[in-house]
C-alpha cells in the first residue's frame, strides 16, 4: 500500500500514529509524510528558528520514512484557516500523484484550528481513499475509536525513539515516553492486546486484503 500522512506540524504525525508508521514500513508498505508547517513561530526562545525541519528529518529517519519521501512546506502556524484552499490545492495535488491506498490526518475532533482545517480539507481532496484520524489527547474534547492498529513493543519503541529527536518540543507535558508507553497500553487493553493505537475511521474503502490489518470496534 501507499500510506500519506498528514501533519498539520512537523511531530504530529509521530504523536499521532509513529508505531503505526513503524509497523507499516517493517512490512513494505510506501509511507509518505507532509508537514504543513515546522511552527517556526513557536519554536522556544533560543532555538533556531528552523530548529523542527531538521529534528523532522531525524524522527521520520528513526520510523523509517526515506528523505524522498517527507515533506516540509511553508504555511504559518495558528494560521491555516485563513488559508484552507491553498492547504485544498496542496492535498488535491498530492492525492493526484501518489494516489495513496490510505490517509492518516487529525481527527475530526481535534480542536487545534490547523488541524481543524487540514482534517476538513483531507475529507474533501481524498474522496475516494480510506482515511483514518489520529488522535491528540491534549487537542480532542472527544475522540471515536472506531479502528485499531495492533503494535508490538519493538514499534512503540521507534515511536519514542522518534519523539525524542524533537529536543526543541521536550518540555512539552505528553513528550515523554511514559504517556506514549501508557496511552499506546490503554488502545492495546481496548481490544485484548498489549499495544495498539487507535484512529477515528473517517472513512473505510476496502480495495484488498491489505486493509484488513485493521481491527474495527
Amino acid at each position: 500500500m501507499r500510506i500519506l500522512i498528514l501533519a498539520p506540524h512537523t511531530d504530529d504525525g509521530e504523536f499521532g500514529c509513529g508505531a503505526s508508521i513503524a509497523k507499516y514500513i517493517s512490512e513494505g508498505h510506501d509511507v509518505h509524510y507532509v508537514a504543513f508547517s515546522a511552527a517556526e513561530k513557536s519554536v522556544p526562545s533560543g532555538s533556531p528558528i528552523g530548529v523542527l525541519r531538521q529534528e523532522v528529518v531525524e524522527a521520520t529517519a528513526v520510523l523509517g520514512i526515506p528523505k524522498t519521501n517527507l515533506t516540509v512546506l511553508h504555511f504559518g502556524v495558528r494560521k491555516f484557516p485563513a488559508h484552507r484552499q491553498e492547504v485544498l490545492d496542496v492535498m488535491v495535488r498530492l492525492n493526484s500523484q501518489l494516489e495513496p491506498d490510505m490517509v492518516y490526518l487529525p481527527s475530526t475532533d481535534d480542536t487545534h484550528q490547523d488541524h481543524d482545517t487540514v482534517s476538513a480539507e483531507g475529507f474533501r481532496a481524498f474522496k475516494r481513499t480510506s482515511i483514518f484520524g489520529y488522535e491528540l489527547p491534549w487537542n480532542n474534547l472527544t475522540f471515536t475509536t472506531g479502528a485499531f492498529v495492533i503494535v508490538e513493543e519493538e514499534f512503540v519503541e521507534k515511536k519514542i525513539q522518534a519523539l525524542a529527536c524533537y529536543k526543541s518540543q521536550a518540555d512539552r507535558s505528553y513528550a515523554n515516553p511514559e504517556f506514549v508507553r501508557a496511552l499506546a497500553r490503554v488502545r492495546g487493553v481496548q481490544i485484548g492486546t498489549r499495544y495498539a493505537e487507535a484512529f477515528e475511521a473517517i472513512r473505510v474503502i476496502r480495495k484488498g486484503s491489505s486493509q484488513t490489518r485493521f481491527v474495527e470496534a
